[in-house]
């Protein structure tokens, strides 16, 4: 099992407040982890790595005294942790009121995949099948196409695609979804922030991380995106079992 990442700013922003790790827990688990931050110039930077270095914290912790039977409710645990990180420094520190961040982790364990996410920013599963985005957006427009009222096409060119309905740090408790996934040898696992998955659909995600040796992967996603214009920050993460 391998594992890479890459960051960027992109062309338009000035500082990217996007953040991302990946972590070998031992026992032949590994946990990859993106996060993308909102709330101002500064803040969306504390934010995402707040919320990282907490869910961290929380995950090494409880693994090292867990089981995989407990996988889901360390990933819970790890994710309320994080979020209430985030919300008492956005509420005691005036400079980072209203912030919050995306999450998205995936934690490769011996039996089984597990995968965890709040927001926007998206985990995707490829195999020889193809790919399939395995998290649901919290978004305005991913609500909008669900109702029917606009089509997926329409969403990526929706004025208000970046409005998103759920974020770590926001409110005082976290709602995240969660997702366990059978682990197979082959199978890759993509996380990536919106500023990827909003220039790349799933079909041209798939081509470039097929025809792209694994290594090199990350590198030549973000070439994509920058070809693309990068309006925002671009970060994507890619695990290989």
């Amino acid at each position: 099992m391998n594992a890479w990442g890459i960051t960027h700013t992109g062309k338009v922003r000035e500082q990217n407040q996007d953040a991302y790790r990946i972590v070998r827990l031992g026992g032949d688990c590994l946990l990859g982890v993106v996060c993308d931050g909102m709330g101002g110039a500064l803040a969306g930077n504390v934010a995402s790595e707040l919320a990282i270095e907490s869910f961290l914290a929380a995950m090494k912790s409880g693994l090292e005294s867990g089981s995989e039977a407990d996988c889901e409710a360390l990933l819970k645990a790890a994710t309320e942790q994080a979020n209430e990180t985030v919300y008492r420094r956005s509420n005691e520190d005036e400079a980072c009121h209203g912030m919050g961040t995306t999450l998205v982790a995936a934690l490769v364990a011996p039996g089984a995949i597990h995968i965890v996410n709040m927001g926007d920013s998206r985990g995707y599963v490829v195999d020889d099948k193809g790919i399939r985005r395995v998290t649901r957006d919290h978004s305005l427009v991913e609500d909008l196409v669900e109702r029917g009222r606009i089509t997926p096409e329409e969403a990526r060119q929706h004025p208000q695609k970046n409005l998103i309905t759920r974020a770590l740090g926001v409110d005082e408790y976290a709602e995240a979804d969660f997702f366990r996934l059978e682990r197979a040898p082959g199978t890759c696992i993509l996380l990536c922030s919106d500023g990827l998955s909003n220039l790349l659909d799933a079909d041209e995600l798939f081509y470039e991380l097929q025809t792209e040796p694994a290594d090199g992967c990350c590198n030549r996603l973000l070439e994509k995106a920058l070809e693309r214009g990068a309006p925002d920050n671009v970060t994507a993460v890619f695990v290989k079992l």
